[in-house]
């Protein structure tokens, strides 16, 4: 009697770039006939893919690892936190296998060591853009591993090394069957989306027999010719970004960008080591917004690194009332192990850390809502996510999925995927209101 086929749980946690490890790591164990199953008990192996960005997302993973032995017992660790092996093995020593992030032939032995895969190419069929754990209609496109910068709060190139960038060709062919599988929103990421292709002085590569040179502006150029949404995140703010924002003006690619500006006060940003830090943010800002008046920009922030005074912080809430950014995230400085803002002088009391992420918070909350008001009576484009009987639940053009605000949609008619024209009537601090004109 032939050995049934072997079954994999997997638990996947942490950011979008881990998300893209985990689907890499599902297409090469769907390819070689294992089953993905979604429940402990019917696994016959348990796979966590964990983060290990904050002390937070540390011990969320170490608490997935911990219930994943509990209810099953066999367990193989893999991603960010995985680079830190002792710290796993100290909570779980029982764990099977320890591996850090992108160690995707290493999880396959792991998994091959406990469980021998069962192949059959006759029914063991793999979709060409692969194993997808986001809605069909939206996909992430990692185009590069690892980060070449340093800045101070930041572990990720202790955990992903240096960058690597992805030849174009691959990364093209690789949008190309998502868009072909129904995928209409790709979402680009990397650790740098700016620096893409720095590593391999912009090599020149290819896609269907057309040269391509290995570098932001190109690779937006044919995206942009895919015909669905393309967003892009993790940009810093150089100079020729300024290239890609006339794309955006144009319609070729979404009028959004995602930018980590983390502070605004010089002193703040040369402690934490940021790069780009003596650029003037808020003059190109400006020159952005002129070419593309419908530009959205979305930002993260620390407050209470260490050194940071009142006047920093007051600096910070001055730039961010003249930026005028629309999605903004803020975090309370958290020493991370291993980086080495834990090693500055003047930390913040954890008391003013939680006050100025409330001041910060009320401002942004303010400039959301004031941004967001100014879009009652419009009409815009939706890309719906889910429905049910109260209506629909979808995002405009500047909203990314999970971060970002929703669109609630006064109708159950419409389905996941769909692309529709909204009317808006009504807003608050971050969602939008409306009702539907048409579909696409």
């Amino acid at each position: 009697m032939s050995r049934s086929t072997p079954k994999v749980g997997f638990v996947s946690l942490g950011c979008p770039k881990a998300l893209v490890d985990s689907e890499r790591i599902l297409t090469q164990l769907k390819t070689e006939g294992y089953q993905i199953v979604p429940t402990y008990n019917d696994a016959d192996v348990v796979v966590v893919n964990t983060c290990g960005f904050i002390d937070a997302a540390e011990q969320e993973s170490l608490d997935a690892i911990g219930e994943a032995l509990r209810e099953n017992g066999k367990v193989i660790v893999t991603g960010c936190l995985g680079a830190k092996a002792e710290k796993i093995l100290d909570v779980h020593p029982n764990v099977l296998s320890v591996t850090g992030p992108q160690a995707y032939e290493a999880v396959m032995g792991a998994v091959h060591n406990v469980l021998p895969p069962k192949h059959d190419p006759f029914v063991d069929l793999v979709p060409p853009q692969g194993i997808k754990l986001t809605p069909k209609h939206y996909a992430y496109l990692k185009i590069s591993e690892g980060c070449n910068h340093r800045c101070a709060f930041c572990i990720i190139p202790s955990m992903r090394g240096d960058l690597v960038s992805r030849p174009i060709g691959d990364v093209m062919t690789e949008a190309e069957n998502l868009v072909k599988s129904g995928v209409k929103e790709l979402l680009v990421i990397s650790q740098d989306t700016s620096a893409y292709g720095v590593d391999t002085k912009y090599r020149t590569g290819f896609w269907n027999g057309r040269p391509l040179k290995t570098r932001m502006k190109e690779l937006c150029e044919a995206l942009g010719e895919l015909g669905v949404w393309t967003r892009l995140h993790y940009v810093y703010p150089y100079p020729h970004v300024s290239d890609i924002v006339p794309m955006m003006a144009e319609g070729k690619i979404l009028p959004y960008l995602d930018i980590p500006f983390q502070h605004g006060s010089p002193n703040v940003l040369k402690l934490m080591k940021r790069p780009a830090h003596a650029e003037n943010t808020l003059a190109r800002i400006k020159s952005w917004r002129d070419v593309c008046p419908d530009l959205v920009l979305r930002s993260t922030f620390i407050v209470g690194f260490p050194g940071e005074t009142e006047d920093d912080f007051q600096i910070l809430l001055d730039w961010l009332e003249e930026a005028q950014l629309d999605r903004v995230g803020c975090f309370k400085y958290s020493p991370v192990e291993g980086a080495t803002a834990n090693e500055l002088p003047n930390p913040v009391a954890e008391e003013v850390k939680e006050e100025r992420w409330q001041r910060f918070m009320e401002v942004a909350a303010r400039i959301s809502r004031d941004k967001l008001q100014a879009k009652v009576g419009r009409t815009l484009e939706v890309i719906i996510d889910e429905v049910d009987d109260e209506g629909a639940i979808g995002r405009s053009k500047a909203d990314a999925p999970e971060i970002d605000g929703k669109v609630f949609v006064d109708s159950s008619d419409l389905k996941p995927g769909q692309i529709v024209e909204v009317f808006v009537h009504e807003a608050d601090d971050y969602d939008l209101y409306a009702a539907p004109l048409g579909a696409e």
